[in-house]
């Protein structure tokens, strides 16, 4: 597929999905917003395509929502009966919630890395991702109270989860910038590297290592956490027998097994 604002680059099992609106600060109009869901729909569906790092080109991440698309949204949801118009618009903020969605229903693990910049909906980017990275340049502010708006596609509900209640909620009402070496303290972030070009290589290097485990597991793995972070632990221990009982004979397990007996590097299916 050809994309206008996404780099894709895919090797070995590793896809790398780079925001490329360099001179906009990689900020999000509406074909942007749209590529990222068919990108990530489409590597959902790619079996050759194991774990995903999204980057973004240039100096920042992601500048947040780019101001023409809000413009183009208002005239869109225009109608002379305002009950339509308000249902059009609830149906504008679901389309746009979908596209972060389909990162964290990926059965891939997606990893981000964060130079520079990463506002707004940037923020609602990462915080669907597995994990996160940055540079040491890196900061991130939740900007929506700034403009008058309360964040809608994923930040408020994913955040929480991340850092705990009260960063979260500082963040979403203060609106100020918060450091790379702060967000790795309050575990936003997994690690910092000294730049981006570190950070990057550093990254792709270890969503390859996710990438030679057994796809099967690592899918799994995903899908059990992500359950488990929304149910009771009674009930995610019975999900994850139903799923063992499932998926646990597989292949992947015998090749496992093998590859440690005769000290080798497994070799998967996809």
């Amino acid at each position: 597929m050809e994309y206008k604002h996404l780099n894709i680059d895919h090797q070995q099992h590793v896809a790398h999905v780079q925001l490329n609106r360099p001179e906009k600060a990689n900020a999000l109009n509406q074909q942007l917003w749209e590529e990222i869901q068919l990108a990530m729909e489409a590597f959902d569906a790619e079996a050759n395509v194991r774990a995903i790092v999204i980057s973004g080109a240039g100096k920042h991440f992601c500048g947040g929502i780019d101001l023409s698309m809000l413009m183009a949204m208002r005239a869109s949801i225009q109608d002379d009966c305002e009950g339509r118009m308000r249902e059009n618009l609830r149906q504008e903020i679901i389309k746009y919630q979908s596209a972060f969605t389909a990162i964290e229903k990926c059965r891939k693990p997606v990893l981000a890395a964060i130079q520079g910049a990463c506002i707004g909906a940037g923020v609602d980017l990462i915080t669907a991702c597995d994990m996160r990275y940055a540079a040491e340049d890196a900061y991130f502010s939740v900007k929506e109270v700034d403009m008058g708006i309360v964040a809608d596609v994923g930040t408020l509900q994913r955040l929480p989860r991340i850092v705990g209640e009260g960063h979260a909620r500082e963040m979403a009402f203060t609106c100020r910038n918060v450091s790379a070496s702060e967000a790795h303290e309050i575990n936003l972030v997994n690690r910092l590297f000294p730049d981006a070009e570190t950070m990057r290589t550093e990254v792709l290097a270890l969503a390859h290592e996710i990438a030679a485990k057994s796809p099967l597991s690592v899918r799994g793995s995903k899908e059990i956490l992500n359950y488990s972070r929304d149910h009771s632990v009674e009930e995610s221990l019975r999900y994850v027998a139903t799923w063992n009982s499932a998926m646990l004979l597989s292949e992947d397990m015998m090749e496992a097994m093998q590859s440690q007996v005769e000290k080798r590097a497994p070799n998967f299916k996809s």
